[in-house]
């Protein structure tokens, strides 16, 4: 993602995510971190971008910060594209493992990410607002269930 591709994104932002969507200033501020902790991409149908997906790493651990498609091309296999993406990203980056929040209701989203060994670790009440709870789901990545320990050495 480049700071040019933020108006399309934040349109997406907008229609998909009703309640909070981020501001064109959050997307700026988060590539302003590219390519220390943060790595954004768009995907792209033609010259419209259809989805895009952000990524935090930091100490080893890795958090899917936003992905989002586009109405218009829901069930094309964009929002696999993304979260693959995502995914290759944090093994390059060497992370254990992959966090991420989803909106307790949305089932589609769950079932993507279940389908790609996401697991249920905990629900955040009002995460959205207006009562909508969120489900931190974390997928164990290279060396599954290795987290580096507090001396930072890896067992």
């Amino acid at each position: 993602m480049h700071w040019w591709d933020v108006p399309a994104v934040h349109e997406i932002e907008q229609d998909v995510f009703d309640a909070l969507p981020w501001s064109q200033e959050t997307f700026f501020s988060e590539l302003s971190g590219v390519p220390e902790t943060r790595w954004y991409a768009v995907a792209t149908l033609g010259d419209s971008v259809v989805g895009y997906v952000g990524l935090m790493t930091v100490g080893g651990e890795a958090d899917i910060q936003t992905l989002a498609r586009a109405r218009s091309v829901a069930g094309s296999g964009v929002g696999q594209l993304l979260l693959d993406a995502a995914t290759a990203r944090a093994n390059e980056r060497s992370c254990f493992q992959l966090l991420l929040e989803v909106r307790a209701d949305n089932q589609a989203a769950r079932h993507l990410y279940e389908r790609n060994g996401f697991e249920a670790m905990a629900r955040r009440s009002n995460y959205y607002g207006h009562g909508e709870d969120a489900v931190v789901m974390r997928r164990r990545l290279r060396g599954g269930d290795i987290a580096p320990q507090p001396d930072g050495e890896r067992r």
